[in-house]
């Protein structure tokens, strides 16, 4: 493994209006007061990544989307591309979260084409992978998030600035957590899918944990060697939590 700055980047999910902001404005007061040693990046809805740029303007917070599409513009009504999101000032964009497979029937290869449309607009893409509790229950999670890996990765992001985040699916917002060890398991197989993928130079790409991460167990998560950082959800929203985990990492 070699070691990078590792990357701590919060996903808002369908919360936050414009009021919200203020916890934008605090977390950039504080990471200017005390900076940080790793990135810090805000991923809020459609409607606030404008916003949220001008708030976080002058400051070390990344800002990024939630999702994209493919196409770079069309008649696909609700969609944001993934050049909206640059032209509204974001520098990163998640795609194939798991509630974007699950609830929205994304396949591999719908999150490859959404992760080359951020290479595409100049956007650098966290490509999300992670098990079921059914595929975890069967012994099947290595294998699952390998396959994921390998489909969702497209051989473009090879030398590119992208991230993947690993969210046990059985993890997210629940508030169990899989065991250090099968954390560190299921990191050892990503990178080694990622360097088969695409060569040594995914070696250096981070791969973020996922899955009910917080201000108290995420010192312990963020030292396992191949954890790069972390895909927060609810702590996230208030910037005192999110700072918490920030200054863990």
């Amino acid at each position: 493994m070699i070691q990078t700055v590792k990357l701590i980047a919060g996903n808002w999910k369908m919360n936050g209006l414009a009021t919200s902001l203020s916890e934008v404005r605090s977390l950039a007061e504080a990471l200017k007061d005390q900076p940080a040693a790793c990135r810090a990046a805000l991923c809020p809805p459609a409607t606030l990544v404008q916003r949220m740029a001008d708030a976080a303007d002058g400051s070390v917070i990344e800002i990024g989307g939630q999702d994209c599409r493919a196409e770079t513009h069309g008649a696909f009504t609700g969609d944001v591309s993934a050049e909206m999101l640059k032209d509204a000032g974001a520098s990163l964009v998640i795609v194939g979260h798991s509630e974007r497979r699950q609830g929205h029937g994304e396949t591999d290869a719908v999150v490859a084409a959404k992760a080359e449309a951020a290479l595409r607009a100049g956007l650098s893409p966290i490509v999300c992978v992670g098990e079921t509790l059914e595929e975890r229950q069967a012994g099947r999670a290595v294998e699952v998030v390998r396959a994921q890996v390998m489909a969702s990765l497209p051989a473009s992001l090879a030398g590119q600035a992208f991230a993947v985040a690993y969210e046990p699916v059985w993890a997210i917002g629940t508030g169990l957590t899989p065991t250090l060890e099968q954390i560190d398991e299921v990191h050892r197989a990503v990178r080694a899918a990622m360097i088969e993928r695409l060569g040594l130079a995914a070696s250096t790409a981070p791969i973020l944990y996922g899955g009910s991460v917080k201000p108290d167990n995420a010192a312990e998560i963020l030292a396992i060697p191949e954890v790069g950082g972390a895909l927060v959800g609810g702590a996230s929203l208030k910037a005192a939590d999110f700072l918490g985990i920030i200054r863990a990492a």
